[in-house]
């Protein structure tokens, strides 16, 4: 790594907190612990092209970035001589090039986790679920417009569910499904039958899954073997009763394959809460799609985990006024 830039002497430092879209960050941590040395800037809206998020950062000897919402690739990190500090909330951060960061003396300091929202996703995929089985947002919309009853739904007992992906969220998943009476069955592309076991799932192949689920729900870390895993080949064997929930990562989908499958009939519908551009625009055919239950990447979004991030970042952030940043990412990127 190389020499950290140094703090600036002759003024006070001056920090961004990103993508604080809710205009709630100020108050989830102490950031008064700062105002001796520094000045914190939250900015609320999301950067329209790297141009204009050098125009903005240009000033600035610190960021706070929310977990993977605005990318820091090394041409933009190029593009900022002033900037010697990053603050990332989480353990990892697929859009930050912490690499180049590093190589340009820039300290990366990270947070330890979720702290108690560490399953606030698994809780989101589940009300998707029993929104979709039960119409529930139609059904509300309809009360309002003076109707009774306009749809009949599923019950959850006896179905099946299909994981795919069986770590830490998969297997909470499935947890929760047994308590509803469900039928678990998971696949991935290591996982073992012993290994589905203990994560109280039985172990499908990937046809048979994708084929038998009634419901499937995506818990896979995105990379280049994962990006594009489920196919449009995949989407066309699911029963046409059968819906899909995404609260892992957008990109997991082949491009353009779940709108096709909502259009074509393929899927009774789908519950989205994290795309391959984020925010999504305003225009993107998705959000016209009346079978898809639509959410702005609420996944990890809730108080509690929110709390936890921003705390353990002002401790960074304090440390590195002070000339010891905490948490600092090493070479390994951990």
């Amino acid at each position: 790594m190389s020499q950290l830039r140094t703090l600036p002497k002759d003024r006070r430092a001056r920090i961004a907190v990103l993508d604080d879209y809710m205009g709630v960050k100020d108050s989830l941590a102490d950031w008064t612990i700062l105002s001796d040395r520094a000045d914190v800037t939250f900015l609320h809206e999301p950067f329209g092209s790297e141009d204009e998020a050098v125009r903005i950062l240009a000033d600035f000897d610190a960021i706070c970035l929310l977990r993977e919402r605005t990318a820091m690739p090394a041409t933009l990190l190029h593009r900022l001589p002033n900037l010697k500090a990053i603050a990332a909330t989480g353990k990892r951060n697929r859009t930050l090039d912490d690499a180049a960061a590093r190589q340009l003396g820039i300290a990366v300091m990270t947070t330890s986790g979720s702290g108690n929202g560490i399953y606030a996703t698994v809780e989101l995929a589940w009300g998707m679920i029993i929104s979709l089985m039960r119409f529930i947002p139609e059904e509300s919309a309809a009360m309002r417009a003076g109707a009774w009853q306009t749809r009949l739904g599923s019950a959850l007992y006896g179905r099946t569910l299909g994981v795919v992906g069986l770590g830490k969220l998969g297997a909470r998943m499935a947890s929760i499904a047994s308590a509803f009476g469900m039928k678990v069955i998971a696949w991935s592309p290591n996982l073992t039958p012993a290994r589905a076991a203990e994560g109280g799932a039985e172990y499908a192949d990937r046809a048979t899954l994708f084929e038998t689920a009634d419901i499937i729900s995506l818990h896979l870390v995105l990379g280049e073997k994962t990006r594009g895993i489920v196919t449009r080949g995949d989407l066309r064997s699911m029963k046409p009763d059968a819906i899909l929930i995404n609260t892992a990562r957008g990109p997991l989908v082949e491009d353009g394959a779940l709108l096709e499958a909502l259009e074509s009939n393929w899927i009774r519908g789908a519950g989205i809460d994290v795309y391959d551009r984020e925010p999504l625009p305003a225009d993107d055919p998705i959000r016209q799609q009346t079978k898809a239950l639509l959410t702005p990447h609420l996944g990890y979004s809730v108080r509690e985990t929110f709390e936890s991030f921003h705390r353990e970042t002002v401790e960074n952030l304090d440390g590195w006024l002070n000339g010891n940043p905490k948490r600092l990412m090493n070479s390994e990127g951990n």
